[in-house]
């Protein structure tokens, strides 16, 4: 035997370059991994931890001084331009934030998740390593009582306040992840950067971003700096911005905002040889210790760094809070150039000397300021144009809006302001927080729920309506839910998913019933969601009682931004059976997708879809995957029915099924793609067949309590 041999079983642990996954060999097999993110087991505090709890003992008052102190303790090793972190720290905020998307809620500052790939080592992220780095002692110090996410978060902001911007305010509460959020999907790109015009760009049509993506490139925030694909155009630059910054939920007064008052303060830098960078912090070599992007051919930090390749400040006094950005951007006429890193940008035309910025490194040597096309976009287009000399000639006004802006940039994905926490959340509710009042809380549960059972309304009608309400609910950003019951207004109740007809028919029963109990419709609909289940358990020989949260609040239309809310509409539902039209991804990816964002794992979804199925719920009352001859009873028989060998399957269209007796060929039952992956997929299956077991029935049952409890309860942040 060889002493030389490896004693490793490579590949045996961990997938490799050199190894092949399940999904290398089985391309088409679904994979469940976007439900398993931040299992536990990658978690290291302890279960009895709760982040709510710790920061409220945090010292505020100690961390936003140690924050000012920071901002300008210049350190060697990566030093400050001009003395001053704000411009770096402010990058590494709106870098955070900016990843945010109205689409699927996804993105954002969540979560801290900047630390891991493939945020960490983007591109457009060049340089953040150090930011954090930066930010080390101050995490190191307060510990478990301030989360990276809001460590981060909470960075940019002190930036702007100690360069003299009054800021809005800010809430603590984000809680960190331990793992990458691989169940984001940033663009089928395979490299970096790649123009629009490649075939495997983002683009179709004319110009139209594919959902759910917000940035125009693979590795960027929002838009090309230089250009669209790189190629200056500040009327085109417009379009994307326009789009890109609609899609993180901003309008143009925000988008001009925004685009001024981050680039107020700090400067761009590409002052030397891009090619002389090493790679990005997940690429870079184990005894860099995640840093990457180093340059060790040559100095590489101060006046001579290379970030994004651009090169230069943008205003006269980069790190302090003026209306230096539109002064400079509209009293000057401008010409292209580009950086001494190669880098298309934009030069002011006679600029007298005082107007110039000083060089980082040294006050007496003055340098000349720059644009990127996305500045530019700002003055060409007319309506950004008229936005910035108004903000040009009332810089309060453009101050006001931006700390708003600033504010929901960093917070918009937080959910609902009862989950803000610290002693500088802003006392006003903001329309784009979603506002629901508190509804009443001491009723008599019981009285109202005889009320309701008198009604003679269905097991399906309750069961349909409770889930149509609940099921807007995303995790990702906290948005949706059953509390407000928005289902009831003007836009939600004409969505093509909530059947219109059939719900307005129960809201005009429910409706009442509130009024008459002073309860809020919301809790009614819930209520009468969970009698239904109770009563399809009774019908199974089930007494059960499902749990019940009194304090719901019914919203109204004038808290509501509908433009915001239309893109919760459902466009598919795999738990009633039901898609608009059909997409280019599956009903069962579909499904799963819209699991993860409602905070739900693969069991859960598994007890939920058999139950529903059996129950009646699904849309418009069709009968695929109603495996059961007792409709309206909450048995395991969907479980039973598809893993019985005496029936067989076939397809009769792209999305339908039939199910057959195996002897004589009669057609038993109809399905869909979703019914049949809880047979066909082994890890679906397995689940499929626990609750199809002769002595589960119980199981089943308490499972899918459990289940239909959570989803009623996940937008109930009002309580613990």
């Amino acid at each position: 035997m060889s002493e030389n041999k490896c004693p490793v079983m490579h590949g045996s642990a961990t997938t490799t370059e050199n190894s092949m996954a399940n999904m290398n060999w089985w391309p088409k097999s679904l994979s469940l991994d976007i439900l398993h993110q931040h299992d536990q087991k990658t978690n290291p505090m302890t279960a009895d931890f709760n982040y709510q709890d710790e920061v409220k003992k945090l010292d505020f008052v100690a961390l936003k001084n140690d924050l000012h102190a920071l901002m300008t303790d210049s350190q060697a090793w990566w030093p400050a331009d001009w003395g001053h972190y704000g411009g770096l720290m402010i990058r590494l905020t709106w870098h955070a934030a900016g990843t945010y998307r109205i689409a699927d809620g996804r993105g954002g500052a969540g979560h801290g998740s900047q630390r891991f790939a493939p945020l960490n080592s983007w591109p457009d992220n060049g340089n953040l390593d150090k930011a954090r780095r930066l930010l080390w002692p101050i995490k190191k110090k307060y510990g478990n009582k301030l989360s990276w996410a809001d460590l981060i978060a909470y960075a940019g902001t002190i930036a702007y306040e100690s360069m003299g911007l009054k800021t809005f305010g800010f809430g603590f509460g984000r809680e960190d992840i331990w793992h990458p959020e691989k169940d984001i999907y940033w663009g089928a790109e395979k490299d970096w950067l790649l123009p629009t015009d490649n075939h495997n760009s983002r683009y179709s049509g004319e110009r139209n971003l594919e959902n759910p993506l917000a940035a125009v490139m693979m590795g960027l925030i929002y838009v090309n700096p230089e250009g669209v694909d790189g190629k200056p155009d500040p009327l085109k630059t417009a379009q994307d911005i326009r789009e890109t910054f609609a899609r993180m939920a901003m309008n143009d007064e925000e988008t001009v905002a925004l685009t001024a008052g981050g680039h107020t303060i700090g400067k761009a830098h590409g002052n030397g040889n891009a090619d002389l960078l090493g790679p990005e912090p997940e690429g870079a070599d184990i005894h860099d210790q995640g840093f990457g992007w180093l340059n060790k051919a040559k100095r590489g930090i101060g006046r001579d760094t290379v970030t994004s390749g651009i090169e230069g400040a943008w205003t006269t006094y980069p790190t302090e809070w003026d209306n230096g950005y539109f002064t400079m951007l509209l009293n000057h006429e401008w010409e292209l150039c580009k950086s001494p890193a190669g880098a298309w940008q934009w030069q002011p035309i006679n600029i007298k000397e005082e107007d110039k910025p000083r060089d980082v490194e040294d006050p007496s040597i003055s340098t000349m300021p720059m644009m990127t096309d996305a500045d530019m976009a700002m003055k060409v287009d007319p309506e950004y144009r008229k936005i910035s000399e108004h903000f040009h000639r009332e810089p309060e006004y453009f101050s006001e809006v931006f700390s708003r802006a600033w504010f929901k940039l960093t917070h918009r994905d937080m959910g609902p302001k009862v989950r803000y926490l610290g002693p500088d959340v802003p006392v006003e509710d903001l329309l784009w927080q979603d506002p629901v009042p508190t509804g009443p809380k001491d009723f008599n549960v019981a009285m109202v729920k005889k009320a309701i059972k008198e009604t003679g309304l269905s097991i399906s009608d309750m069961v349909t309506t409770a889930w149509d309400s609940a099921r807007t609910f995303r995790g990702s950003d906290k948005r949706g839910g059953a509390n407000g019951a928005r289902i009831r207004l003007a836009l939600q109740k004409q969505w093509p998913g909530n059947e219109p007809k059939r719900l307005a028919s129960v809201l005009c029963v429910l409706e009442p019933i509130a009024v008459s109990y002073g309860v809020s419709v919301a809790d009614v609909i819930v209520l009468a969601g969970n009698l239904g289940i109770e009563l399809a358990a009774k019908k199974a020989d089930f007494d059960v009682t499902v749990p019940f949260r009194t304090g719901r609040g019914d919203a109204t239309d004038e808290m509501t931004d509908n433009d915001s809310f239309a893109v919760l509409e459902p466009l598919h539902d795999g738990y009633r059976n039901w898609l608009k039209q059909d997409f280019a991804v599956s009903a069962e990816e579909l499904m799963l997708d819209r699991t993860q964002l409602m905070g739900l794992t693969a069991h859960e979804m598994t007890v939920l879809v058999g139950g529903m199925r059996v129950i009646g719920t699904n849309y418009a009352d069709t009968g695929h995957g109603v495996f059961t001859e007792r409709k309206g009873a909450l048995t395991n028989d969907f479980f039973v029915n598809l893993t019985d060998m005496n029936y067989i399957w076939k397809p009769i269209g792209q999305n339908e099924y039939e199910i057959c007796e195996r002897q004589t060929g009669k057609r038993k039952w109809t399905a869909s793609r979703v019914d049949l992956i809880f047979g066909s997929n082994s890890v679906l299956r397995s689940y499929a067949e626990v609750y199809a077991q002769d002595d589960n029935k119980q199981k089943f049952v308490n499972d899918f309590i459990s289940a239909w409890t959570k989803v009623m309860n996940a937008d109930r942040f009002d309580v613990s």
